[in-house]
């Protein structure tokens, strides 16, 4: 039971990450922006990254460590660092 639960979660981080569109990172090296205009851009990319990671996880219906872990990976993949 257990391992099915792993899969499960392992299947739907793989499925997060294709899922989202480009990285913060490569939304800011696309629109070539330096110093505070690229800090203020990815400050709310992220901002918005961690608001649709924690409406997926909410979908999800994940709680505790799971729900921190799903968030923590899709916040980290969204902004591509």
């Amino acid at each position: 039971m257990k391992k099915l639960i792993l899969a499960a979660l392992i299947s739907s981080f793989a499925a997060s990450a294709y899922a989202q569109g480009p990285t913060c990172k490569a939304q800011s090296d696309e629109k070539k922006l330096a110093g505070a205009a690229q800090k203020s851009f990815m400050a709310k990319c992220e901002k918005d990254a961690a608001k649709s990671c924690g409406i997926a996880a909410t979908e999800k219906k994940l709680k505790g460590a799971a729900r921190t872990s799903f968030t923590k990976k899709c916040v980290s993949d969204s902004i591509g660092a």
